[in-house]
C-alpha cells in the first residue's frame, strides 16, 4: 500500500468520527486507530475489557474514570507492563516455540517479555523492572491497544 493512501486514511480516521478503520489490500493489512487527545494511557474500551477480566492497571488510577476507580485496590499488586503499540501479541518467537516468560519466573530489566506484532515488524517487549511475572493478561495472538497491560511484575 503506497504513502498516498496510508496518508488518506489517516485523515479520514482524523477527521471523522469513526475511532478504527481496517484496510486489506491483497496481502498487506493496515489498521488505522484514533486515540483521545492525551496521552495518559489507553482509550476506555480496551481498559473496560481488561477490567472485565480482572486485570488491573495501576498508572491508569489516576486519570478518574468510574471504571477505572472500581479496580482501584487490585494495582497494589506489582508494576504492570503496557504495550507501547497496536499489534498483536505473542508470548514466543514462533509459533510451536517456548514462550519468553511464564506465571511465577523472575525477570530483570531488559529480558523479552513477548513480541507485538505491527504491520509485519516483530517487536520485543522488554522487562523494565526486576520481580516475578504475577499475571499475564493477554492471550498468545490476541490483538491489543496502545497502552494496554500486558503483565504484572512485582
Amino acid at each position: 500500500m503506497d504513502l498516498r493512501k496510508l496518508k488518506t486514511l489517516i485523515d479520514l480516521v482524523a477527521e471523522s468520527g469513526i475511532a478504527e478503520i481496517e484496510v486489506t489490500e491483497g496481502e498487506d493489512k493496515v489498521r488505522i486507530v484514533k486515540h483521545a487527545p492525551t496521552v495518559v494511557a489507553a482509550a476506555p474500551p480496551p481498559m473496560q475489557t481488561v477490567l472485565a477480566g480482572a486485570a488491573s492497571a495501576p498508572g491508569s488510577a489516576a486519570p478518574g474514570a468510574p471504571v477505572i476507580a472500581e479496580a482501584a485496590p487490585e494495582p497494589a499488586r506489582g508494576n504492570v507492563v503496557k504495550s507501547p503499540m497496536v499489534g498483536t501479541f505473542y508470548r514466543s518467537p514462533s509459533p510451536g516455540a517456548k514462550a519468553f516468560v511464564e506465571l511465577g519466573q523472575a525477570v530483570k530489566p531488559g529480558d523479552t517479555l513477548c513480541i507485538i506484532e505491527a504491520m509485519k515488524l516483530l517487536n520485543e517487549i522488554e522487562a523494565e523492572v526486576a520481580g516475578e511475572v504475577k499475571e499475564i493478561l493477554v492471550e498468545n495472538g490476541q490483538p491489543v491497544e496502545y497502552g494496554q497491560p500486558l503483565f504484572v511484575i512485582g
